[in-house]
């Protein structure tokens, strides 16, 4: 067996890391940096704004909100979540979806045509740049769930969306529906996040509230539907870390009719949001408790009425606890939640300014967005920032 010497320089290809080597006979040689030779503390990078007045904040501030970040990302992905952006069609399900053949999305629109009055069909727009490539049919539809197929299989309508994008993402070849909520919409691609802003013509929306994600994958591939942000109905996450429990959770959480097909950890996150608070109706403050749950040293030493809450919430939920290192913002219509996990293994800050509030994995992040922020804050471990905009205001 051949043994290699002498490292002479570093390529990142695809992604991966490489280092050129000569062999024993002199022949240099591309190989691949071994575990340990190469490691990215904190990879990936987060960053969120939103207005607690419903007020319009353009696309582009969070896409330049990135640039900082930049060394965090590895070009394996990019996206954003934005609240507020389609008001014109703010009572409907706004369905963007990516497809490989044009083929596949005749098959798609027949399923929702069964299923749907679709009001509005068109190509999401954006901007051709070099450093986006391959890209897939980027289409979006504005929908409205039959009431007969509703009253057909007994669901609400938010039921009925679950199940019909679970549907086309796993019986589909060739689709996937990245985004589902209404009055808001998620834009991701393989690249850098801020070559994405560009992309997707972000500086021409405006929205009260938007999340952004630059991804760098460590175990799973760099494809488009693995990008985050990661989203069903108005429920988006964006995600800085890995889930040492995914199997846990994942097992779990299909038993309940979501299926995990996007090869990467970060989607069961948005499913175990999604059945806390939709299907179970806990409060933001329980699912917080549940998916970063204290140790069980530190609820003995609560007041017993908070003790016998919290025992019974990881009692009722143990396999929807997730460990490993994270950072995690989740989006809603109406705010905002930024949350650790309990052992505070990534980097998190908040700031504020006026009547926005901001969320980054680095300050510089936030100055990017604002210079003269106050209230710099780094949230502990397990502790949820919850911002609400207020009633009536988006």
């Amino acid at each position: 067996m051949q043994m290699s010497k002498g490292v002479h320089s570093a390529d990142r290809l695809s992604g991966a890391f490489f280092v050129h080597r000569e062999d024993l006979t002199g022949k240099d040689e591309l190989m691949m940096k071994k575990e340990g030779e190469i490691r990215i503390p904190s990879g990936c990078a987060i960053a969120a704004v939103i207005s607690k007045e419903g007020k319009g904040i353009r696309g582009n501030l969070i896409s330049e909100a990135m640039r900082p970040m930049h060394d965090r990302s590895n070009g394996l992905g990019g996206g954003f979540a934005a609240y507020g952006i389609y008001p014109e069609y703010k009572d409907l399900f706004a369905f963007h979806i990516f497809f490989d053949h044009r083929s596949t999305r005749k098959e798609c629109e027949a399923l929702l045509k069964e299923r749907f009055e679709i009001v509005k069909g068109e190509v999401i727009p954006t901007r051709k740049i070099p450093q986006i490539t391959d890209e897939p049919i980027i289409y979006r539809y504005f929908v409205a769930p039959l009431k007969s197929m509703l009253a057909s299989e007994q669901v609400d309508e938010n039921e009925f969306v679950v199940r019909t994008v679970v549907r086309i993402n796993t019986q589909l070849k060739g689709a996937y529906v990245f985004s589902s909520g209404k009055n808001m919409g998620c834009f991701k691609a393989v690249g850098f996040p801020e070559d994405v802003g560009i992309f997707y013509r972000l500086e021409e929306y405006e929205g009260y509230s938007w999340t952004a994600h630059g991804r760098y994958p460590t175990n799973t591939p760099g494809w488009w539907g693995g990008a985050h942000p990661f989203s069903l109905l108005d429920y988006s996450v964006v995600h800085n870390g890995e889930i040492s429990s995914y199997d846990a959770n994942r097992r779990f959480i299909e038993m309940f009719g979501y299926k995990c097909t996007l090869q990467t950890d970060t989607e069961v996150i948005t499913y175990i949001i999604d059945y806390l608070l939709r299907v179970q109706k806990l409060t933001l403050e329980e699912v917080a408790s549940v998916i970063a749950a204290p140790f069980w040293s530190t609820i003995d030493q609560m007041p017993e009425k908070q003790k016998e809450k919290l025992t019974y919430l990881r009692t009722v939920f143990s396999n929807l606890l997730i460990t490993g290192p994270f950072s995690i913002v989740f989006g809603w219509d109406g705010g905002l939640m930024a949350l650790n996990d309990r052992l505070k293994l990534r980097s998190m800050i908040t700031a504020e300014k006026d009547d926005r509030v901001f969320i980054a994995s680095e300050e510089a992040a936030i100055r990017a967005m604002e210079p003269d922020v106050c209230n710099l804050y780094a949230p502990s471990g397990g502790e949820p920032v919850i911002v609400r905009v207020k009633e009536g205001k988006y």
